[in-house]
């Protein structure tokens, strides 16, 4: 679907096409150049900002919802080469005089269409085409249709439309849902942000819906559906889906014709829309009967299946690709609506696609899933004119953190140099059933990568987000909070964080770059019973004691619990700050060891 772009050229003869008409001296001439000069600023402004689609993301809206993390999808593709295209246009515009051409010679025993077909010169530029010059190109659409058509046509044949309309697809993408275009259309029905939204699509800094192939196939037979209606012609529906009904309804009542072909015959339509309507009917030719033009060796890809299961907001797709046993890259293609990695915050679950005959398998995994934060690198190579100060900027590091990582004593750099720049990441662990993360890595004969932090007056959960660098959806998860109103000071707050090399340096290292050495330590399970910090407010013990928890059973008091653990019922009850020596069974009270 192409954008109507307006001529920096003829606005600036516009601009200053009225000089002849303006007094020849005096103020008056001088105001109008003045005024002209500014109007002319203005354009160059306007057009130096707006003329350029960067390749490394789809920023086809507000900077509000431009997506920069680092944590995007992988980038859109191109639909078409700039060189195809050129070549394409070329060979178009010298294909002749347009017209209807002759009806379509239909072998009996072999096709039928539902879509009109035309034979003509231009159609026939598109045959050849694609058997030898772009053949690459349509076999790769050819592949890639065996997984998308069952579900196309299934949806045009509930909504009465043609089937054929299925390779209306094939030529805005290619199969492709990712794919862009130069006027920042995107997904396998090439959807502006406009368009998109006017017929039911969500597009927003979360999710674009634009690249779900089945709620984007609903819109496109939605917009198809209504151009039909308006136009009671094919032809002049798909041209209208791709430069717009307000386009063909000005060229109808212009040239007084509801025949495309007609239509096409003036300039008034761009080339890239008169192209649309042959080239669709090549690419149905080809695609309903490959073989009679040649192609006999395509390897069809398998029909999109899959199972669904609801998570909450902000699930991590690297979460499910772990409960589902697969890499991030199968789940991740599953759902390529999914801008960040990672489901839309909101109190309401989404649905995840995952691999058929998974879903019981992810559905009992998720709850056995524990994240940890750790620490990933990537590689920075010194340019000339680099700086530390820039380097820390870039990545948003502090020199400490920098120079920790790189084992350097000086902030000089030599051009070349390879530094290693640190960034938090998080992988999932599954545990086993009833097993938790300290047992886990005790297991594994490592320190448990537990920090915890006890609040003080005033701090919140966005505030330890930004000194441990880890996102505020993991502390809560971590701590089963499900309302951060309801945190207390005096409370502890558990933090898997994880460092590489040895433990007991990773962490330290995690406290003095992320200023956390106040009011959090790092706490060694030895005993490795279940640790759950929900709901308990214990003092702070001394750095060499160990903490362990119990669950209060059946017939426990505070005292029996404090000669199991040898200490007095007195620390127990400062420990969990209770108020008198009654306890109920299911309770878990902390017990400082040591």
């Amino acid at each position: 679907m192409l954008k109507k772009t307006t001529s920096f050229q003829t606005a600036v003869s516009n601009c200053f096409g009225a000089e002849a008409r303006e007094p020849v001296g005096g103020w008056p001439a001088l105001r109008g150049r003045l005024i002209r000069l500014a109007l002319l600023l203005s354009l160059v402004l306007l057009f130096s900002g707006c003329g350029v689609l960067p390749k490394s993301a789809f920023q086809d809206g507000s900077s509000a919802d431009i997506v920069t993390e680092s944590d995007e999808q992988e980038q859109l593709q191109e639909v078409e080469p700039p060189d195809v295209l050129e070549d394409e246009l070329s060979a178009l515009e010298n294909s002749g005089a347009w017209d209807g051409g002759a009806a379509s010679p239909i072998s009996e025993d072999r096709i039928i269409y539902d879509f009109p077909v035309t034979v003509n010169h231009q159609v026939e530029l598109y045959l050849d085409l694609f058997q030898n010059r772009q053949r690459k190109y349509f076999q790769r659409w050819l592949a890639r249709s065996g997984r998308y058509l069952p579900m196309i046509r299934t949806e045009l044949i509930r909504a009465g439309l043609p089937q054929d309309l299925a390779y209306l697809a094939m030529i805005e993408s290619g199969f492709n849902p990712s794919a862009y275009s130069r006027a920042r259309a995107v997904g396998l029905w090439q959807f502006i942000r406009a368009t998109g939204r006017n017929h039911g699509l969500r597009i927003d800094r979360w999710v674009d819906e634009r690249r779900d192939p089945e709620k984007a196939t609903r819109a496109a037979i939605s917009y198809l559906s209504t151009l039909y209606e308006e136009f009671d012609d094919w032809y002049l529906a798909v041209a209208a889906y791709n430069a717009g009904e307000g386009k063909i309804r000005r060229a109808i009542r212009k040239y007084k014709t509801r025949d495309f072909w007609k239509l096409a015959r003036y300039r008034y339509l761009r080339l890239e829309t008169k192209r649309y309507v042959p080239k669709l009917i090549a690419a149905i030719m080809i695609a309903r009967d490959p073989a009679r033009y040649g192609f006999t060796d395509i390897n069809y890809e398998t029909p999109l299946e899959y199972d669904q299961v609801s998570v909450p907001g902000r699930t991590d797709l690297a979460a499910v690709a772990v409960a589902a046993g697969v890499g991030e890259k199968t789940i991740r293609a599953l759902n390529l609506e999914l801008r960040r990695r990672q489901t839309p915050p909101g109190p309401h679950h989404w649905q995840v696609r995952i691999p058929r005959g998974s879903a019981e398998r992810v559905a009992a995994n998720l709850k056995r899933l524990r994240p940890v934060v750790t620490t990933g690198y990537k590689t920075h190579v010194v340019r000339s004119g680099d700086t530390l100060d820039r380097i820390c900027r870039t990545y948003r590091l502090n020199k400490k953190t920098l120079l920790k990582a790189n084992n350097l004593h000086t902030a000089r750099l030599r051009r070349g140099q390879r530094l290693r720049i640190p960034y938090r990441t998080t992988r999932y662990v599954l545990l086993r059933e009833g097993e938790t993360l300290s047992e886990r890595y005790a297991r594994a004969g490592r320190d448990n990568p537990l920090i915890l932090h006890t609040l003080k007056r005033g701090e919140t959960l966005s505030g330890l987000s930004r000194r441990y660098q880890v996102p505020v959806s993991l502390i809560m998860q971590w701590n089963d909070i499900t309302d951060v109103r309801r945190i207390r000071a005096g409370q502890n707050i558990a933090l898997y964080v994880d460092g590489p090399g040895p433990a007991g340096s990773a962490r330290a290292r995690t406290a003095s770059t992320s200023g956390s050495s106040a009011g959090s330590r790092v706490v060694s399970l030895s005993d490795h019973k279940k640790y759950r910090p929900e709901a308990a407010r214990p003092s702070r013990p001394s750095r060499a004691s160990r903490l362990t928890w119990y669950r209060v059973r059946s017939g426990d008091s505070l005292w029996t619990i404090a000669r199991r653990f040898r200490v007095s019922a007195r620390d127990l009850r400062r420990w969990n700050n209770l108020s008198s020596n009654l306890i109920h069974p299911g309770r878990r009270l902390v017990v400082k060891k040591g």
